[in-house]
């Protein structure tokens, strides 16, 4: 895989979808010291109970679990919604969270309304892959978000 500078460098990043119990590990064990730890959000609303209902993704950098996220269809609206952006402090500013986005915008079926609810400091990040604002900021797990809509370019 080329680097997304258009270098023909392999790039230290590779996404996965987590299709196996050791896969599932790296993805809870990440959500777990970034949401739980770092963020201070409690367990029970990391851990919602839609985890069986979710895509889960998995970033590797350099061979080394390093990000996650997941997206679920809402039953019954039609709508994808993408959530748990999750990427341990030592691979942050490396293209992991952007590289997760890429592969899931790529994988989720393109019908109806695709949304994140995003915390407010990391707007500009997901309006880089065509998200807008949708409606004011609310709180959500003890942090101010927006909901985004994904609205692709054309072209």
């Amino acid at each position: 895989m080329a680097k997304m500078d258009g270098s023909s460098q392999p790039s230290p990043i590779r996404v996965e979808r987590a299709d196996s119990d050791y896969l599932y590990d790296h993805v809870f064990r990440i959500r777990a010291e970034v949401f739980v730890e770092e963020v201070e959000v409690d367990d029970e609303e990391d851990y919602d109970g839609f985890d069986h209902l979710a895509h889960h993704y998995l970033a590797w950098y350099e061979g080394e679990p390093a990000g996650t996220a997941r997206w679920r269809s809402l039953p019954g609206s039609g709508k994808i919604r993408l959530e748990r952006f999750a990427v341990l402090q030592a691979f942050r500013g490396k293209g992991i969270g952007g590289a997760l986005v890429e592969q899931i915008l790529n994988d989720v079926p393109k019908k109806g309304e695709i949304f994140i609810h995003a915390q407010v400091h990391n707007l500009p990040f997901y309006e880089k892959f065509g998200f807008e604002v949708e409606g004011e900021p609310f709180e959500e797990a003890g942090l101010m978000h927006c909901k985004m809509i994904w609205r692709p370019t054309a072209g």
